[in-house]
Formats: structure tokens, sequence, C-alpha cells
């Protein structure tokens, strides 16, 4: 049995998206059914619509940062009620045996179903993404939503927030005195920020654009700003951070980042850029420095963000559009034109006329 459902898809690389019917399975007896709200425009959207990394199948229904209200719960569900407040994030399966996910790590199962793209789930049908009026999804991949966080702002914390929320954890740069770069102001740099900081770091913004010194440092509450491009600058700052996020996705030299490090320093890859970066090695021997990467975090560990969040009052900023916006915003994402997260109003605005 399937159940009728509506969202916008791209058919080809062209990464335009149009109205588009399919079919979600009905509720199992461990689902969880809920009405789409708002769904924010992740990095990965764009790159997921154009096939930039190869992995796309269409049609693509994108979307990973899913909130709304739910409708239906299955028999053997017992965490959820309908009218419930929940949000689903980048991942609806794993294989719930290996070690990854004994230790709540799903998000690193060699199994792991991924919430749209091409990814097929164990009923070998295609996941579709947030993108639609419907979702539907095992109860263990849905977060609950705390009453606190409006739904518009709580979407992009299911991709943007646990993106970096679980490696200023996981590395130990979660702890008052620590200092750490974040480098890149955008959709994941402005939570990292805000997180960071809740959790009692010195934060320094790393950029290229001398124009977000006063957006760093006045409006979201970094310590200080550190123009990349500025060799005296950087030179000053060398050897004085224990880590630094990167959540760059273009192209850029890591050379400059590494010499920020402190001994024993981590820079942590989220971005995803489309080319290889050159990691020259001798920087990293003499200093015992560490260049690593962190993918979102498991399901546990994204319910104590969102709820960490909601405790400290973290909200990324947010541009809400309409869903006949959406190849605009797309557009304008790519080009860096967004302060600092687009969400769709999906269920104002998502129509079969549409």
């Amino acid at each position: 049995m399937a159940r009728k459902v509506f969202g916008w898809a791209a058919r080809d690389t062209s990464g335009v998206l149009s109205p588009f019917h399919f079919y979600r399975r009905e509720n199992g007896e461990k689902d969880v059914t809920f009405k789409v709200l708002y769904c924010g425009i992740c990095h990965t959207d764009l790159h997921m619509v154009k096939n930039d990394w190869g992995l796309s199948a269409y049609p693509v229904v994108p979307g990973h940062e899913i909130v709304g209200v739910v409708t239906d719960v299955g028999s053997k569900v017992d965490k959820f009620k309908v009218g419930d407040k929940v949000g689903v994030g980048c991942l609806v399966g794993s294989c719930r045996s290996c070690d990854d996910c004994t230790n709540n790590l799903e998000n690193y199962c060699p199994k792991m179903v991924l919430t749209y793209g091409g990814a097929k789930y164990f009923d070998g049908t295609t996941t579709f993404g947030g993108y639609s009026d419907l979702m539907v999804a095992d109860e263990h991949f849905v977060v609950r939503v705390p009453n606190d966080i409006a739904l518009d702002v709580a979407a992009p914390l299911l991709c943007a927030g646990i993106t970096v929320y679980s490696p200023l954890k996981y590395f130990g740069l979660d702890k008052p005195g620590v200092h750490v770069g974040i480098v890149g102001l955008g959709g994941l740099g402005h939570v990292a920020v805000k997180f960071a900081k809740a959790m009692g770091a010195k934060v320094t913004v790393i950029s290229t654009s001398p124009n977000k010194k006063e957006e760093a440092i006045q409006r979201l509450g970094a310590d200080s700003f550190l123009l990349s491009r500025d060799q005296d600058q950087m030179k000053a700052s060398t050897g004085t951070m224990d880590g630094i996020i990167d959540t760059v996705s273009a192209g850029h030299p890591l050379l400059p980042l590494i010499g920020l490090l402190k001994s024993h320093g981590k820079l942590v890859m989220v971005g995803a850029p489309d080319k290889p970066l050159q990691l020259p090695a001798l920087p990293l021997i003499f200093g015992r420095k560490m260049v690593v990467g962190s993918c979102v975090g498991g399901m546990n560990e994204t319910q104590e963000m969102i709820d960490f969040a909601a405790k400290h009052n973290i909200t990324p900023d947010i541009e809400v559009v309409p869903m006949n916006y959406v190849n605009t915003a797309l557009e304008r994402l790519s080009k860096g034109d967004v302060r600092y997260r687009f969400v769709i109003d999906i269920g104002n605005t998502l129509k079969p006329s549409s």
C-alpha cells in the first residue's frame, strides 16, 4: 500500500525543480507520518539536484531539514503521538546492528539510508525528501522538536545544527576557554558560532570577506574576526587555536588554516568541496596536527543538539520563502546570497496547483 504525495523535484542535471506527484509507503507499525510544514534548503540540496557528486538518481525531491506535526503513528510507536512537533534530518534508516549503530552512530553505518537523492529504503522504494507535503519515517529516525523552538527556525538545525554540534563535542571543542576558529560565515558557520559561544568557547570567525567582520562580532557574538587574505593578521594568529571547524564547500587552501592551530590542534572539515584539496604533510608532522572530517550525528546526539539549542535559545538566521520561489532560492544560494538559511514554507505555499 502507498499514499499519494505532492512535492517538487528535479528531473535532470539542470537542477530545475517543478511540481511532482509521487508515493510514500503507508504508515507501518513503527512509523511516524507527519504533515510537513517547513523544510530548510541545504547546500547539499544544490549539489544533489545537479548531481555534482555523481550520487543522484532522478527524479530528486530534495530536503533533509524537515519539520512538521504528526498526523499518524504506528501501533508499536511509543515515542510520539498525533499532534507532536517533529523533524527528520539527513537519514531515515540504518542497519541498527553494526558497531556504529550499537554506539548510537547511525550516521556512520555502512548501510545508512539517506533521506533523499536516490537512496533505496529497505523495502526497495526510493527515498524522497522534504520538499513535499507529507513525510513517513521510522520513529527511531524522528526527532522531537521542543515546544519553545518555532518550527521554521528548527528546520536548519536538523542538518546545519548537528553538522557543527557533533564535531564541537567529539573533538573537545565544547569547553570554556577553548579557542575555536570557524571558517566561513554561511548556513553552517553562523550556527557554529552560536553553538560554540553557548558552550563557553572563545570563537574566531575566519573569512575571506572583510564585510562580515561586523556581522560576526556585533550580531553573532564572535570574540574576534580574522581576514584570511590578510597575511599579517594570519601570521599574528599562528598557533593560537585549539581547533577549527571548516564549513566552506568551495575549494580553498588548507595550509594557512593548519598554521593557525596549536600543537595537537584539529582542523575539522564539514564542508564538502567537489574537487580534492591539497594537504601538505610536513605542517601536520611538526605539531602532531590533525585534519579530520565529521558527518552530521547519530539520532541520540541530534536530539541532544536540538534540546541544547532550545535551552540556550540558539536559532539559525533564516529567510522564509514560498515553494514556487525554490529555483530562485537555489540560484541565490549558489552565489552565497542568503543570510543564512532559506526555509521553505511548505505548509502554507505548497499547493498541487502551484
